[in-house]
């Protein structure tokens, strides 16, 4: 660790971090931002190796006692900063004193999907939130990697990864460029791929039939548009979740969670 804090909100380094919560500027530099307790704990413990630096406002909280031990074991390097250079460097509006700067990654599909079972394909999903859920679900459930297909949002947006509780730094997370591509991928690795849609056949019948038990890979549409009638022609199968109430709709990563539980219930239930 420095021994030096920073305290210049305006200096050139402050403004670089802060510059990766644009999307161009990540790209550009390979780097994202890491912001809060949580997701830098997560960070720290379960991709020290992608983790470049940890800044932390000087306390002696639990939490920073945490990260300092984990930054030193992991041989990350730790600076300290006020908290008006935090707030700068930060994209939330009231941040929590500690952001790490970590390097992007780019997985091989074939590495990460060897041997899946289960798959969560976000196909132009915009909404962070919507996305960091999914993504979390899919960890919950046991799945072996998520995919973002097409022009879904950067996985490494910053809400995304706080919307994701440090689940973007348990399980594989691949960009592929099309769905076609992200399909052919799970297809490759064995595994079935179901479109989630509203006009296929109550999944329940899918699992009565076994279509469950094998390996899946579920495809979730945008969430206005769903899926269009191309997209659902690369799936093996359209399944949709019945309503019984009156709701008009499930959001997005409501249905996503529930059939990728459902997945994994039928998977373990064999």
């Amino acid at each position: 660790m420095t021994e030096e804090i920073l305290s210049n909100p305006k200096s050139e380094r402050v403004r670089r971090i802060s510059s990766l919560a644009r999307k161009k500027e990540r790209q550009s530099h390979g780097r994202f931002l890491v912001e809060g307790p949580q997701a830098v704990r997560e960070l720290l413990v379960h991709r020290p190796d992608v983790t470049e630096t940890v800044y932390t406002t000087l306390g002696t909280e639990t939490w920073q006692i945490e990260i300092d031990r984990l930054a030193s074991d992991a041989g990350v390097r730790l600076e300290r900063a006020t908290p008006e250079v935090i707030s700068a460097m930060s994209e939330t509006v009231n941040p929590q004193g500690v952001v790490a700067v970590a390097r992007s990654w780019d997985g091989s599909a074939s590495e990460a999907l060897a041997g899946a079972r289960l798959v969560a394909i976000l196909h132009e999903i915009r909404d962070p939130g919507n996305a960091g859920t999914v993504l979390r679900a899919a960890d919950a459930a046991g799945a072996d990697a998520v995919i973002f297909a097409g022009e879904s949002i950067d996985p490494f947006h910053p809400k995304v990864v706080r919307s994701t509780t440090g689940s973007l730094f348990h399980i594989p997370v691949l960009v592929l460029a099309t769905l076609d591509d992200a399909v052919q991928a799970v297809r490759a690795a064995g595994l079935s791929a179901f479109a989630a849609d509203v006009r296929g056949s109550d999944v329940l019948e899918a699992r009565a039939e076994g279509a469950l038990d094998g390996p899946v890979a579920w495809v979730f549409g945008n969430e206005a548009r769903g899926l269009s009638e191309a997209d659902r022609a690369l799936a093996d199968r359209s399944v949709r979740l019945p309503i019984y109430g009156a709701a008009e709709s499930l959001n997005l990563a409501t249905a996503a969670s529930v059939l990728l539980y459902e997945t994994a219930f039928a998977q373990r239930s064999r």
